[in-house]
C-alpha cells in the first residue's frame, strides 16, 4: 500500500482550518530535498505556518509539499518532502499529530535527534 502520511497531512490540514485554527508543520531539515530558509532553522528543525493567509500556491502532494511564503519580507519557494514532516498541529492549542519516522527516512530522524539532543516534544506544545 502507499504511505498514509500524505493523506493524514491533508486531512489534518483541513480539520485544523475547519476549526478556525492555524496549521503549522514541524519539519526535519536534514531530510534530503528539504528547501527552506536557512536563517530560520533551529536545531535542524523549522516550524512553518501553512495557513492560506501565510502561503501562496500550496500543494500538498503525495511526496512533496511546495508553496511560496515570505520570510523577513523576502518571497521564498519552499519544498518539503512528506517524509521530513515530523508533525502537523494547530498553533493555538497544539492539537494535531506527531508522525513516526518513515522507514526510508528513519535514520535521518534518529541521527538528527542524536545531534540535537532534543525530542520532538521539546519543539511542540502537547499535541493530542
Amino acid at each position: 500500500m502507499t504511505p498514509n502520511r500524505p493523506y493524514l497531512l491533508r486531512a489534518l490540514y483541513e480539520w485544523i482550518l475547519d476549526n478556525g485554527m492555524t496549521p503549522h508543520l514541524l519539519v526535519d531539515t536534514l531530510v534530503p530535498g528539504t528547501v527552506v530558509p536557512q536563517d530560520y532553522i533551529e536545531n535542524n528543525r523549522i516550524i512553518l505556518n501553512v495557513s492560506p493567509e501565510a502561503v501562496r500556491e500550496l500543494l500538498l502532494g503525495n511526496d512533496l509539499i511546495t508553496f511560496n511564503a515570505r520570510f523577513g519580507g523576502k518571497s521564498c519557494q519552499l519544498s518539503v518532502p512528506i517524509s521530513s514532516v515530523i508533525a502537523i498541529y494547530a498553533r493555538e492549542n497544539g492539537k494535531g499529530l506527531i508522525f513516526e519516522p518513515e522507514e526510508n527516512a528513519g535514520n535521518v530522524h534518529e541521527q538528527s535527534e542524536e545531534k540535537t539532543g532534543n525530542s520532538v516534544k521539546n519543539h511542540l506544545k502537547v499535541v493530542k
